[in-house]
This record gives structure tokens, C-alpha cells and sequence, in this order.
């Protein structure tokens, strides 16, 4: 279980702050020094939160094979629990970069849905309605459907979270995801550690989140989704550095940070899961691993 900010979108209170945390008496040659790894840190930094873009864009870490045949078992797991529509997570970048209480960096929905196979006959199989950032805009993201296969395409380890909601859930789900609704509730601007009780910015997980709500609370209202989780949702903390956070909000255009009042916190997948164990009792959480 995905910032894009300049310095004059921060609070100039908030960036006073985190820059005190910084020397700012640093020598010209630890300046240099900075600078020469200045953008491999940045870099580094937003993809350790998200690997939210599509497939295409990613770089593939496993054989064709193998991603298919992890592909398929996810698929037989989610179907052997007999799930209409089920949250699924993957591993775009590995455990270690991830910073603390983050393991998943991208979620979607799995549809059960009817798939034409090569010879025209269709089969049920599972298609995955994702929030991408766009490629060439990482700061601004699109609904896609794709399917597990792509889904799963460029991960960097076969583990895959799984969240199912009991039937009565996915029920309610299967309608907001039919609706007009399902639109409605994407904010085009992306941010890498969107704050989820926040309109403005948004991530796949925030979006995850939002759909939900309004599956639970059967609302399209998106204040009072929001004032849903703002009570009841309890989001992840950010654990990096003061200097990360700056540079990112600085330099990346994924990562933003404005619109968090304190600390940056965000919504994940085991957020998500926590959340859910609470008002929807029947929920099971599992993770699928390759053979």
C-alpha cells in the first residue's frame, strides 16, 4: 500500500519550522557534496511511498511467466473466497526503502467480471479499477482499468494484500463503483502522501478510502465523507526526515505538502485494513505470496 509542491504553496510557518531542523550553516562544499546526490535522494524519496503508475511506465523485475502465474493465484485466492469486489495491494518498491508502517505501495479494487479469452469465449476472472498518476504529469492522476497481469507487471516482490469485505459491503461497493459516484469522488491532483481528511490532493489509497465511505455511509457527499474520516479514520504518520520531507516538497512534483496542518500523514493499505476491521466485522485481510 501512492508530493507536488513549491515553496510557495507551503504555510510559511510550517517551512520555517522544518527548516530550522535543517543546518543552514552549511560550508559551500557540503553544499556541493548535497548536490551532487541532491536528486537520487529525492528521487528515492517519492518512490518510497508509491509505485502508482501504470504497468507501462514501470520496469519489469520478474519473467512474463512468473507474473502471470502470481497474477493467477491471486485471482484463485480472491475467487475461492467467492469475492464480487476485494481491495488489492502490491509491492512496487522493496520493504527497505519503505519508511516505517508502510509495506504496500499501491491499491486498487478487483471486480469480478466476465473476460473474453483468445478464442472469443469469456471466462470470470477479475479487472482491476485503479487511480494511475499519469506518466508525463506525476502530479495528476486518471482512473484506468486494467487487469492483474498488468497489475501486477512490475512489482518488486510476488506479495500481494488482499482486504475482502463481507458480502454486504461488496454489494454496496459493486453500486458506487457502477455509479457516476466513482468519478466523482477522483481529485485529479495527486499527491504522493495525500492527508486523506483533506479535499485537493489525492492518492490511490485516499481514493480506496473515499470509495468506501461512500459504500458504508451510502453518501456521494464527499464533506460528509471526509467528515467520516476525519472522526474515525486513523492515518498512517509520514516517518522520514524533516531534510527528505523539504527536499521532496521542494523538488518533486508528486510530493506536497501543504496541505497537512502538522506532521504528514497518510492513508495505507494497513490502515485501510484497520479501519475496516472496526465497522465492517466480516472483513478478511490476507496476503497472497508466490509459489
Amino acid at each position: 500500500m501512492t508530493f507536488c509542491g513549491q515553496t510557495d504553496m507551503l504555510c510559511q510557518r510550517q517551512v520555517g519550522e522544518w527548516r530550522r531542523k535543517i543546518d543552514m550553516k552549511l560550508s559551500k562544499w557540503m553544499a556541493v557534496s548535497i548536490g551532487c546526490g541532491l536528486f537520487l535522494c529525492i528521487s528515492a524519496f517519492a518512490q518510497g511511498f508509491s509505485a502508482s503508475s501504470s504497468a507501462a511506465s514501470q520496469v519489469a523485475h520478474f519473467k512474463p511467466e512468473q507474473i502471470q502465474a502470481f497474477s493467477k493465484k491471486v485471482e484463485q485466492v480472491l475467487g475461492e473466497t467467492g469475492a464480487r469486489v476485494a481491495i488489492v495491494a502490491r509491492m512496487g518498491r522493496p520493504a527497505s526503502e519503505l519508511p516505517e508502517g508502510m509495506h504496500f505501495t499501491h491499491v486498487a479494487f478487483a471486480v469480478q467480471t466476465e473476460i473474453p479469452n483468445a478464442n472469443g469465449e469469456k471466462s470470470m476472472g477479475y479487472a482491476m479499477q485503479n487511480l494511475y498518476q499519469e506518466d508525463d504529469h506525476l502530479d495528476v492522476s486518471d482512473l484506468v482499468q486494467d487487469f492483474p497481469v498488468d497489475f501486477f507487471k512490475a512489482v518488486v516482490t510476488l506479495e500481494s494484500g488482499l482486504i475482502i469485505p463481507s458480502p454486504e459491503l461488496q454489494a454496496k461497493l459493486l453500486k458506487v463503483i457502477s455509479s457516476p459516484t466513482y468519478r466523482q469522488l477522483h481529485q485529479r491532483d495527486y499527491s504522493v502522501i495525500a492527508n486523506p481528511y483533506t479535499l485537493g490532493r489525492q492518492n490511490c489509497t485516499e481514493f480506496v478510502l473515499d470509495v468506501l465511505n461512500a459504500a458504508i455511509y451510502q453518501t456521494s457527499d464527499i464533506h460528509a465523507i471526509k467528515a467520516h474520516e476525519k472522526a474515525d479514520f486513523v492515518a498512517q504518520p509520514v516517518n522520514v526526515s524533516a531534510f527528505k520531507l523539504l527536499l521532496g516538497a521542494m523538488f518533486s512534483s508528486e510530493v506536497f505538502i501543504s496541505d497537512h496542518p502538522g506532521w504528514p500523514a497518510t492513508a495505507t493499505f494497513e490502515r485501510l485494513a484497520d479501519y475496516l476491521k472496526k465497522y465492517d466485522p466480516s472483513v478478511k485481510v490476507t496476503t497472497v505470496y508466490s509459489d
